[in-house]
């Protein structure tokens, strides 16, 4: 079902930044844009994280959610047509699907940290993001073709054929397997009768959780705001004429495989090794601007492939991670507290790698790397205080 899902929104993301160009956005506007999407899809997870958590309506969210992303989606090829309110609808279709990961994400993971524990989480969530990850480079290669012999907006909308795939799967798996927390026998599946009652605001605010949560989560999010998304790196490839248009998407393409690899090999050695293998995070973040956003076109695709990697980790094992140190009750709380820093600091990030983008690349350069020294220091501090369970 991830798989078929990721075609859709890999799929659209891949050219982002060339459909907001085409619709007459700027940098900034594009750095904007993609940054408040992913603000959204992290931000808002703040709330229905606790509402999961709440009311244990775990599948209804994530159908829900997902059920966003398979129509707004397709509904991007109508842009063009729309005149001056274009840019403006493709805005908001993105902020719409970005809302939908937000919906869903708390729930999922919850689900899946609770099925994972049978064959290690790191494995278990690198697996699912690999999954993910063959759908991520399907997506693009779909978009690609019907680029080529059509249009971007063709590309657009013949996603909703996976997306009608995902919502079929996902309601099938639904009735198979109406509760996965059966599958995690470490932990009670529900809270008990003497975990303190808190008040909705002070859930979304992560009360209760520890200070080793809290620091991981802020030097987590660090690496995410750091790294540049990919609709500023598909807007310098067609604006500066490094890439055509088509031949964007198949990038992504590619970066979508790396990351399925990055997800596979550093959720195995993480459950050998433990957390210290996300110390190589900060550093491949600080080397995608450097070498992503040049003109010499073997140093953007060893950007790319550093942004592909990076972004693998971050969406697989990091993850896992959280599930080491929350407890099952409040796992999909925190995920949605985690994800609302990662939130803040990415429209922070986007924004200002869209802004620093138009001005000067040195300058942008300097300021993700020091970010990314900030949390590598973080990251190394908190990995000595905390020892997640196991």
């Amino acid at each position: 079902m991830s798989l078929a899902a990721d075609m859709v929104y890999e799929g659209a993301r891949s050219v982002y930044g060339p459909v907001l160009a085409a619709l007459g956005a700027s940098a900034v506007v594009v750095g904007l844009v993609t940054g408040a999407g992913e603000a959204v899809a992290l931000v808002l997870r703040l709330a229905f994280g606790p509402v999961a958590d709440r009311t244990g309506r775990y599948w209804s969210l994530t159908i829900l959610g997902y059920g966003l992303t398979a129509v707004c989606v397709p509904l991007l090829a109508l842009a063009p047509r729309l005149g001056a309110a274009g840019l403006a609808f493709a805005a908001t279709m993105i902020l719409l699907e970005r809302l939908g990961k937000a919906i869903r994400s708390p729930s999922k993971s919850a689900l899946l940290a609770h099925v994972a524990t049978s064959v290690g989480r790191g494995r278990g969530f690198g697996v699912h993001k690999a999954l993910d990850q063959v759908g991520a480079f399907a997506g693009p290669l779909v978009v690609s073709a019907a680029v080529a012999v059509a249009s971007v907006w063709a590309g657009l909308a013949v996603l909703a054929v996976p997306g009608a795939v995902a919502m079929l799967l996902l309601l099938a798996l639904r009735r198979r397997v109406p509760d996965p927390a059966s599958y995690d026998a470490s932990v009670p599946p529900v809270a008990t009768e003497d975990e303190p009652r808190r008040g909705w605001w002070a859930e979304a605010a992560g009360a209760g959780l520890s200070g080793d949560f809290f620091r991981y989560a802020v030097a987590a999010s660090l690496t995410t705001g750091g790294l540049v998304t990919f609709g500023i790196i598909g807007y310098h490839l067609t604006v500066d004429g490094v890439l055509p248009v088509a031949a964007v998407p198949l990038l992504y393409a590619a970066a979508m495989a790396v990351e399925a690899l990055a997800a596979l090999v550093v959720g195995s050695v993480y459950d050998r090794t433990g957390p210290r293998v996300l110390l190589v995070v900060p550093v491949l973040v600080a080397l995608v601007p450097a070498l992503a956003l040049g003109s010499a076109l073997a140093a953007v695709l060893a950007g790319v492939a550093a942004w592909g990697f990076a972004q693998g980790v971050q969406d697989s094992t990091i993850k896992a991670v959280v599930a080491d140190l929350v407890a099952a009750p409040r796992r999909a709380t925190a995920y949605g507290v985690f994800a609302g820093i990662q939130g803040l600091l990415a429209v922070v990030g986007g924004t200002a790698a869209g802004w620093l983008y138009e001005r000067s690349l040195t300058a942008l350069v300097v300021v993700v790397a020091v970010t990314q020294v900030v949390a590598l220091v973080l990251l190394v501090g908190t990995l000595r205080r905390s020892a997640p369970r196991r």
